[in-house]
Formats: structure tokens, C-alpha cells, sequence
């Protein structure tokens, strides 16, 4: 009786959820949707389709204006995307993530004292891509000219009114701003005074900037007079960012405040237009952008979850919780250790990661009534017919980070939860690691009615920012996803000209040869954890994609950070550390406690989701924007 009672329960709050209302409206559409992290931004989306663009365009559009409203970005950060092409129907990569530059090698930063690369600074800086990604996805995608696309984004840069998250994350990073000349100049518009940073709604001017994007705009221009194609002139302007005086001035400014980026490395950097990854999840083609992205572990925890009947155990009960939790971590610490820069490595195993045999394995290696907190990698080379060069370094590893299952005994605290519990008595340093956690970006998502669809997740050059010389470019901050010792992971330790390994994330799926869902979220190493749980809110659950994007999912700590932090102990897993929603009752709560987990409850757990939903019986666009942070759509 008791367990019937608990079922009727779980099913009436699955039915609830299911059935209460949005805090925000679903966007609709049926020519074109916009959607991303700032108002202004999605504005700037509207105007290009307005004027007739297509969705590569008013994505183009919507990731410029949103690098020049900083807090989260900026044009010196890196861009990743996906598209579908309705002329080829194919899915589409785009790598624009920039490479660490001449020097930085694991001495260098040994000798500095660093355990990881630094988290802010010159030394941070990864190669800008954005620029590049912008002008490549424009110029062979893209039917408008870089001087249209860039408009709103030079409207802003000449001053708009800043919002109150910025402005008040300016305020907050002023001491660090103030190391760097360049960036005191922009960012701090009231020195001397008690706040120094800008008030919400005054209007923020970036002048060097605004010079730099017309530099653009003048070498496209003049191209174009000149006779030169429209891909010609784009590509004018590109060559004037990383190989002409743009360069030049990005480079003295990086050199003048201590940073590696030479001038060869700006003009050696190149987009890649590459092969995505996939996988079938119960007749639904989900795709991702290659290793060098933490995209995959989406894929292989789907891969694993396939082998569980979800809608049975019911949305956010507690076998339900308990089996995603587990298939994330898996997933993750075979991310923790496997992922990196492909072009680097050809050893990397994800065929055999991606393999549904493998999933069943480690599917296999769930407890259904106990949080494993010693997750290790696994081994997927015999999956595609190899045998793991690494089964040693593995073995070091588990040791090194206190996950030696043979050398323990059942009275033992594993390292990480000897740091663990030294965390929970300093709020501060759990202050620290949850911002890491979370640390945020932003998500760009179109549609049009041709047929085009984007999912851009962009990000680095966020506050608070070095901005290189009198360019008005903020430096990107990826070095930090680097790892110094091949111990943590052999695919990504810090190289020059090497992609680190990021968090960053868009997702594209098709159903039955056409789009089904384009979505993206911000947010560190919680984005694909984020993205899951709204994929299957969808798909195993029923739920709208407004619903979807606002539903109480849960997060995993149990996994090494991807940001911030100069020591292992910054970085390390903490076990069972489990963010619930508030909504989740207490006899769940009570039920995982006795199953190993320590638990935390937050208001709004879904992460800031951004979503197209493609729904071809009434040929419609559904839009959804997580009621978790300042995201907005507009759709006509």
C-alpha cells in the first residue's frame, strides 16, 4: 500500500508540472524566429529579417550586438555553431574557437605557479574567433552584406542604454578592471567616484569599438567598389581584423599588458567548417560539434538512458533523478579525460564513446539504490576494436585524485570529499565554485521560413575583460579550459595552436529528415546537463517547449570543472552534490539523502534555455525562453 500510495504521488506531480502555466508566453511564428541572451540583442535579430535576411543573417546580427553589450561576452571571445542547410539538408559545424597562442606551454605556466591556466588576464587569452565566425558564416551562408549585419551592432557601440546586469557586473569586476589601462578607459565611465562603473539605463558609449567595426565595414565596402564579389569583400574585412591594422593594434595591446597572441597566430587562425557528431535517440537525430566541445557527453548520456524506461519512473522522481544523475556523471568523466582538440590527436576514442554497445555498458555499471561517488572514466576502445593506451595513466589518475576504489576501505574519505566538506564550511569558496560552476555566456537561436536554422553558443571576453589596446575588443578568458598535467586529461593539455577543450554547446535534432528542435543554453559545465533534461522534458514527457525550458531540472557537481580555479582542489568532483528545484517534494529529497546525495534546492533550476520547436503539422515555429535569466525571443 505504501508504495502504491508513493506512485499515485510521483504521478500526480509529474501531472502537475506538466500542467501549470508558463511565467513567460510561448513565441510563435511563421516566417521567422529570434531568440538570445539580451533584449536589444533579439531586436537586432527582428531588424535584419525585417530587411529581408535570412536566419544565418539575424544570427550573425544577434551575436554581434550581444558582443558589444558585454557581461557575458565580447568580440574578442570564440563562436560555435550549428546550421542546417535546406538546401542540402545537411547539419553544418562551425568551429570558431580561437587557439592558445606562441608560448603557452605547460612550463610557462608551471613556472608562473599555476596548477590550470590563470581564469582572468593577458596570460588567459585564447586567439579572438567571433569575428571570423561572424564573417565566415556570413559569407557562405549569409545573403546580406557585413555592413547590414553589423548595423545594430554599431548603433550600440555608438551608445545604447545599459542594463542594470552589466552594468552592476562592471561595478563588481572594477578592481581587476583596474590592472588594465584599456579596459578602465571603456568600462569604468566614472573614475574617482564611489561607483565608478556606469548606472543601468545611461547611455554606454564604446568608441574604439565602434572605430573597429567600421574598419570592417570600410574594407568590405571598398571591395565591393573595387569589383570584388560579396565573399571577396568579406573576406576584406576579415584580412583587416587578423592580418591588417586591427591586428596590429590588438597585438601592441596584448603585448603592452603581458599577454603571448602574436601577430602569426591572428593570421595563422582560421574557422573550420567540420563534421558534426551525432546519434539516434528513439527515431530523433541529435547533433553536437566535435570533442573539442563537452557536446558528446550529451550524446553518450542519451546513448545511456535509452537503456531505461524514463516516462515509467516519472518526470523528477526519484528513480528518474537518481538514473539521470548517474548516466550524467558517466558521461561527464569520460568527458573529463577523453575530450580535446581532434586535430591534435588521432587516439581519441569516440567512435567507441558514441557506440550504443558501450552505452549499455556503462549503463550496466548504475546502482539503482546507491550514488557511485568514486565515477571514473571508462574504457571504449575495445568498442571500436582498439586496445587503451592510457589503462596506466588511468590507473594514475584514480590514485592522484582519490578514486582508487582498490586502495580504499569503507571507513575511508575519498580526496575529493575530504574537499568537499572543507568547501561546505567556507560559503565563500562554495560561492566561488558555484559561479565557476555556472559561469555564464549566452545562446543564439533563428529560424526562417526557407528553411535555415541556427544554434550559436558564444562566449569568452566576458567581465571583467582585458580589452587589447584601443580596439574596444575584450580578450577572450579560454585558456583556463586547459589542462597543465596529461594525469587529468592527455587530450587537452595547453599547446600553441591548440582549441581547449570547452563547455560550450549548441544542439540542432531532426525528426524524420526535418528540424525538430534548435537549442542552446549558457552555463558552464551545467549547459548539457541543462540541455538533456530538456530534450527528454520533451520528448519522454510531453511538455511544450516553453514548459520545457522553464521545468525544475537537477545539476551534478560530480564532475571536474571546466573553469576558474588555479589548483586541483578548485577543479576537483564533489560526489553526490545535487541541485534540486524547489518543487521537488520532501519525501524525494528524504529518498535521495538515504541514496547517498547532498542536497542543495534552488528557485530556478532549468538554466537560461533558448529553443525552437519546428511543428510541421500546422507549419508553425514554437519559441521558448527560460523565465532563468534575461533572454528574450521575438517571432513574426
Amino acid at each position: 500500500m505504501k508504495k502504491l500510495c508513493l506512485l499515485l504521488f510521483l504521478s500526480t506531480v509529474a501531472t502537475f508540472t506538466l500542467a501549470q502555466p508558463t511565467q513567460k508566453p510561448p513565441l510563435h511564428g511563421k516566417n521567422w524566429m529570434a531568440i538570445t541572451g539580451k533584449p536589444l540583442a533579439a531586436t537586432a535579430g527582428s531588424i535584419v529579417f525585417e530587411r529581408g535576411g535570412n536566419a544565418v543573417d539575424a544570427a550573425c546580427a544577434m551575436l554581434a550586438a550581444t558582443c558589444t553589450m558585454w557581461d557575458v561576452l565580447s568580440w574578442g571571445g570564440e563562436t560555435q555553431a550549428l546550421i542546417y542547410n535546406p538546401k542540402t539538408k545537411q547539419v553544418l559545424a562551425i568551429n570558431a574557437m580561437g587557439v592558445a597562442p606562441t608560448g603557452a606551454t605547460p612550463d610557462l605556466f608551471k613556472s608562473k605557479g599555476y596548477g590550470f591556466p590563470p581564469e582572468y588576464g593577458p596570460l588567459a587569452a585564447t586567439t579572438p574567433g567571433t569575428p571570423g565566425g561572424i564573417c565566415y558564416m556570413l559569407s557562405n551562408y549569409g545573403t546580406m552584406s557585413l555592413k547590414e549585419v553589423l548595423a545594430p551592432a554599431m548603433q550600440l557601440a555608438a551608445g545604447y542604454p545599459i542594463d542594470a546586469q552589466t552594468a552592476n557586473s562592471i561595478e563588481r569586476g572594477k578592481d581587476k578592471i583596474k590592472q588594465w589601462p584599456y579596459s578602465t578607459k571603456v568600462l569604468l565611465t566614472h573614475p574617482g567616484e564611489k561607483r565608478e562603473a556606469p548606472e543601468a539605463g545611461e547611455i554606454f558609449v564604446q568608441k574604439d569599438l565602434l572605430a573597429t567595426l567600421q574598419k570592417m565595414v570600410d574594407a568590405e565596402q571598398s571591395a565591393l567598389k573595387k569589383g570584388k564579389s560579396r565573399k571577396e569583400a568579406i573576406q576584406a574585412a576579415y584580412d583587416r581584423f587578423y592580418k591588417g591594422d586591427i591586428a596590429d593594434e590588438f597585438v601592441r595591446g596584448v603585448k603592452e599588458q603581458g599577454g603571448l597572441i602574436t601577430k602569426q597566430d591572428l593570421a595563422n587562425w582560421k574557422p573550420i567548417e567540420e563534421a558534426t557528431t551525432h546519434i539516434n535517440y528513439k527515431g530523433i537525430d541529435v547533433y553536437k560539434l566535435q570533442q573539442w566541445t563537452q557536446g558528446p557527453a550529451l550524446l553518450q548520456a542519451l546513448n545511456i538512458l535509452e537503456n531505461f524506461d524514463l516516462k515509467s519512473m516519472g518526470y523528477n522522481s526519484t528513480k528518474y533523478i537518481h538514473t539521470v544523475y548517474q548516466a550524467m556523471n558517466l558521461s561527464f568523466a569520460d568527458r573529463d579525460f577523453y575530450y580535446g582538440d581532434p586535430k591534435f590527436s588521432t587516439q581519441q576514442p569516440m567512435t567507441g564513446l558514441l557506440s550504443k554497445a558501450y552505452a549499455k555498458q556503462r549503463a550496466g555499471e548504475i546502482n539503482p539504490l546507491q550514488n557511485n561517488p568514486n565515477t571514473a572514466p571508462g574504457d571504449p576502445y575495445p568498442f571500436e576494436g582498439k586496445q587503451n593506451p592510457f589503462l596506466n595513466l588511468l590507473k594514475q589518475r584514480a590514485i592522484a585524485t582519490g578514486t582508487d576504489t582498490t586502495k580504499s576501505n569503507s571507513s575511508a574519505i575519498p580526496v575529493h570529499d575530504a574537499v568537499v566538506m572543507q568547501q561546505e564550511l567556507n560559503p565563500k569558496i562554495d560561492q566561488e565554485y558555484m559561479d565557476r560552476l555556472w559561469r555564464g555566456t549566452t545562446s543564439v537561436e533563428a529560424a526562417d521560413k526557407e528553411g535555415w536554422v541556427v544554434s550559436i553558443t558564444p562566449s569568452g571576453g566576458w567581465l571583467p575583460a582585458v580589452i587589447a589596446g584601443n580596439t574596444g575588443v575584450g580578450m577572450s578568458q579560454r585558456m583556463q579550459s586547459f589542462v597543465l598535467d596529461s594525469i587529468i586529461n592527455p587530450f587537452n593539455v595547453v599547446a600553441p595552436g591548440k582549441r581547449p577543450r570547452v563547455t560550450l554547446t549548441p544542439s540542432l535534432a531532426m525528426k524524420e529528415g526535418k528540424p525538430f528542435l534548435a537549442f542552446a543554453v549558457q552555463g558552464g559545465d551545467t549547459q548539457d546537463q541543462n540541455l538533456l533534461q530538456f530534450f527528454l522534458n520533451m520528448v519522454e514527457f510531453g511538455m511544450t517547449v516553453q514548459q520545457a525550458t522553464e521545468a525544475a531540472n537537477i545539476n551534478s557537481n560530480q564532475l571536474w570543472l571546466s573553469l576558474g580555479g588555479s589548483t586541483m582542489a578548485d577543479r576537483k568532483p564533489k560526489p553526490g552534490n545535487l541541485l534540486l528545484g524547489k518543487t521537488v517534494s520532501e519525501l524525494i529529497k528524504k529518498d535521495l539523502k538515504g541514496m547517498g546525495y547532498s542536497i542543495s534546492v534552488g528557485d530556478r533550476t532549468s538554466g537560461p534555455i533558448n529553443a525552437i520547436y519546428f511543428d510541421w503539422k500546422h507549419g508553425s515555429l514554437w519559441g521558448g525562453s527560460s523565465n532563468n535569466g534575461e533572454d528574450y525571443g521575438i517571432g513574426w
